[in-house]
C-alpha cells in the first residue's frame, strides 16, 4: 500500500483543485447567464413551436402539489408525475450520502481497526464530501449538471472502492456498499444503465480487493462471490421494480392528461399548453391560432340512438381532428361535444384552412346509421389579435363558434365584435338584488 505521506500529498492536490473549482463556480454561472439568452432564442427557432407534453405534465403535477394545502413545504409523493419529482430524489440522495459519510468517519475513528490507514480514510471522506458539495449545490446549470446522476453514481463507486481498499480489501466490512449502490441506482435508471452500474461496481470491488491481496485465500473469495451474487440480484430486482414503476407512472400520466373517451388531451392539459404558448408568444412575438369546434345536433343522436352511438360519433370526430392537426399542435376535448386545437406558428389563414378541412371531412365522411348526419360549427381566433390572455382567447373562440351556429351551422367563422360577457350570479345574490329593487 502507498505511504501515508503520498496519500496526504495526493489529497492536498485534490482538495486544492476542488476548492479552486468552487471559487470559479460563480464565473461559470455568469458565463451561463450571458449565453442563456442566445441559446434560448436559438432553441425557440429550432423547435418550430413544438410543445413538450412532459414539461406540461410536470407543470400540472407541480400545481397539484401546490394546491394540496400542505404548509410544511415537504415534497408530496403521489401517483403520476409527482412520484418522480427530481427534488425529492435529490433530497434522498443528499441525506443518504452525507449520513453514510459521517457514519464511516465515526466507525473508522471509534473502532481503532484501521489506525494505519486512518488518515487516508479521513482524507477520502473529505474529498468525497467536497465533490458531493460541488455536484449537488455548486455545479452551474449546464449540460454537465444534467449528468449529475451518473456522476454521483461514479463518485459513489470510486469512494466505495477506495474505502474497501483502505479497510482490508475482500475482508472489509464495507463491501456491502457496492450492492447498496447498485440496488438503489437500479430503481432510478433504465435496465441497461443498471447493468453498466453493476459492471463498474464489480470492477471496483475486484480492483480494491486485489490491490490489498493479490492472492486471496478461499474464505475471502467465497465472501466476494456471495457479495457479487447479492449485487447482481439486487440490480435485477431494482431494475424490474423501477421499470414497473415507470410504466405505472406513464399510465397515470396518460390518465391525468388524456381524455378517456376520445384519446385527445383533456381540458387541464390544454389550458396549461395554452398558457405556455402565450408566454412563448410574449417572448418571441410569434402568433398562433386557436380553433374551437362544436358538434351540431349531437343531442338528437343521443335521444334517437342512445349515448353509445353518441360516444362513437365523438370518437370519430376526435379521430378526424387528430388526423388533421400537425405533430406540433395540441388537440383536446374541451367539453362534452366541444373540441379545441392549439396551432403554434400559424397565421389566421392557416388556422382557417385547417378548420375548413376538419369541417369538410366531418360533413363528407358521415356516420353510418345517424340521422341527421352530424356536422361541426367551427370558430377560429388568433393571438394576439383576438386576445392576449387565455380567457380572452377562449371567449373570442366561443364567440366565433356561436357565430357559425347562428349563421346556419356546418361552417367556419371568425370572432365577431359583439360582446359576450354574461354576468353569473348566485341565487343569494340574485335574491338580494331583487330585495334592493323592491326596497
Amino acid at each position: 500500500m502507498p505511504a501515508t505521506s503520498d496519500l496526504v500529498l495526493a489529497a492536498i492536490g485534490i482538495l486544492a483543485t476542488l476548492a479552486f473549482a468552487i471559487l470559479l463556480a460563480p464565473t461559470f454561472v455568469w458565463v451561463r447567464r450571458r449565453t442563456a439568452a442566445r441559446s434560448a432564442q436559438e432553441q425557440e427557432a429550432g423547435t418550430e413551436g413544438k410543445l413538450d407534453p412532459k414539461a406540461i405534465t410536470n407543470e400540472l403535477a407541480g400545481r397539484a402539489v401546490a394546491n394540496t394545502g400542505d404548509e410544511s413545504n415537504e415534497p408530496v409523493i403521489a401517483l403520476g408525475p409527482a412520484a418522480a419529482d427530481p427534488a425529492l430524489e435529490d433530497r434522498i440522495v443528499r441525506i443518504v450520502s452525507w449520513a453514510f459519510l459521517m457514519a464511516v468517519a465515526v466507525f473508522a475513528a471509534a473502532s481503532g481497526l484501521w489506525n494505519a490507514t486512518l488518515s487516508g480514510i479521513v482524507i477520502l471522506i473529505a474529498v468525497t464530501g467536497e465533490a458531493l458539495l460541488i455536484l449537488q449545490d455548486v455545479l452551474p446549470r449546464t449540460p454537465l449538471r444534467r449528468a449529475r446522476g451518473p456522476l454521483q453514481g461514479g463518485l459513489a463507486i470510486a469512494f466505495a472502492g477506495a474505502l474497501v481498499a483502505l479497510t482490508g480489501g475482500f475482508e472489509s466490512p464495507f463491501t456491502f456498499i457496492f450492492p447498496l449502490i447498485v440496488g438503489a441506482g437500479a430503481l432510478l435508471v433504465a435496465p441497461r444503465v443498471a447493468l453498466i452500474l453493476a459492471t463498474l461496481a464489480t470492477a471496483a470491488y475486484l480492483a480494491a480487493g486485489m490491490y490489498v491481496n493479490s492472492e486471496p485465500a478461499t474464505g475471502p473469495l467465497v465472501q466476494m462471490a456471495v457479495n457479487l451474487t447479492g449485487l447482481y440480484l439486487l440490480a435485477y430486482v431494482g431494475a424490474s421494480v423501477g421499470r414497473e414503476q415507470r410504466r405505472a407512472r406513464d399510465a397515470a400520466i396518460r390518465m391525468s392528461t388524456v381524455d378517456a373517451l376520445t384519446g385527445l388531451y383533456n381540458r387541464s392539459f390544454f389550458f396549461t399548453a395554452l398558457e405556455r404558448e402565450i408566454a412563448r408568444g410574449d417572448r418571441s412575438g410569434r402568433a398562433f391560432c386557436l380553433v374551437m369546434l362544436d358538434l351540431d345536433d349531437l343531442k338528437s343522436v343521443n335521444d334517437r340512438y342512445g349515448h353509445v352511438a353518441g360516444d362513437q360519433v365523438l370518437r370519430n370526430v376526435a379521430d378526424i381532428v387528430r388526423g388533421g392537426v400537425r405533430k406540433i399542435d395540441v388537440a383536446a376535448r374541451y367539453g362534452g361535444d366541444e373540441f379545441v386545437a392549439l396551432l403554434p406558428e400559424t397565421d389566421p389563414t392557416g388556422g382557417w384552412v385547417l378548420a375548413e378541412k376538419i369541417r369538410l371531412t366531418v360533413a363528407e365522411q358521415g356516420f353510418a346509421g345517424a340521422e341527421p348526419q352530424p356536422t361541426v360549427s367551427v370558430g377560429v381566433v388568433s393571438y394576439p389579435a383576438d386576445g392576449r390572455s387565455a380567457d380572452a382567447l377562449l371567449v373570442s373562440a366561443d364567440r366565433a363558434m356561436y357565430a357559425s351556429k347562428r349563421g346556419g351551422k356546418n361552417r367556419v367563422a371568425r370572432a365577431t365584435a359583439e360582446p359576450m360577457v354574461l354576468p353569473i350570479e348566485s341565487k343569494a345574490a340574485e335574491r338580494q338584488r331583487g330585495a334592493d329593487r323592491a326596497g
